[in-house]
């Protein structure tokens, strides 16, 4: 059983649709006590919180999160690659990218902790960092095949398109909040990969940051596969 050998999930379901009560019961009856769950937040209601007044939307999001009591880990809100700080959802202007992710940071309610995936480089600026510091946000840290995350073409809610993506670095892990949130999207990693991401991770570990990590999820079963064999080399220690 995933949660007797794991100890944390990022839900997926949660990305399409909002978690009713008795979904929510469902899934803390199955785990145990310390299991944690990272909500995906509903990705229509997620983009107008970005790119509208967000305090309807922000408020729709959150009004079933209670119910997950100390069990909820974190909530992630995805701005995909195609969603530029200087893109056609902003006409280009990224002083109003800015305000609207400071607006959404603003309303959100402090006692639930919030995740942001800024997944475009053009959002990773001075400007990102201290709204998200300001508000106690945390940058999502996403390692993207070279396709890009959802692979090639097709646009998103704010109708930019999808851009070409070469191979890429691994990326910087910033901490602008109380814990790290990594999302590791390759298909695979070996051995190697496996250790050099933990040699990354295991510093904000020693100085007592928690640190989630989770894999891609893929219809085989390797992700959970991943996450042992990341959780092993921390359990050996």
């Amino acid at each position: 059983m995933y949660a007797g050998r794991l100890p944390a999930l990022e839900l997926n379901a949660t990305f399409r649709r909002r978690p009713t009560a008795a979904a929510i019961a469902g899934w803390l009856r199955a785990t145990p006590p310390d299991f944690r769950f990272a909500v995906k937040a509903q990705r229509g209601s997620a983009f107008r919180a970005l790119s509208g007044s967000p305090d309807e939307s922000v408020a729709w999001l959150t009004e079933p999160l209670p119910a997950f009591g100390e069990r909820l880990g974190a909530v992630l809100i995805r701005v995909p690659a195609e969603v530029r700080r200087d893109g056609p959802w902003v006409s280009g202007d990224t002083a109003l990218a800015d305000a609207r992710l400071a607006t959404l940071l603003a309303s959100w309610p402090r006692e639930i902790p919030l995740v942001v995936e800024l997944q475009d480089p053009s959002w990773h600026v001075d400007e990102t960092f201290a709204a998200m510091r300001g508000t106690g946000a945390v940058l999502c840290t996403t390692d993207l095949p070279p396709e890009g995350d959802e692979g090639a073409g097709g646009t998103t809610p704010g109708g930019d398109a999808e851009p070409a993506v070469a191979d890429r670095e691994p990326p910087f892990i910033r901490r602008t909040g109380s814990f790290l949130y990594l999302r590791l999207r390759r298909h695979d990693y070996d051995a190697t990969a496996l250790d050099a991401w933990a040699a990354r991770i295991e510093p904000f570990l020693a100085a007592g940051d928690d640190v989630f990590v989770f894999f891609r999820h893929d219809p085989v079963g390797r992700a959970a596969e991943l996450a042992r064999e990341m959780l092993a080399r921390f359990e050996r220690d």
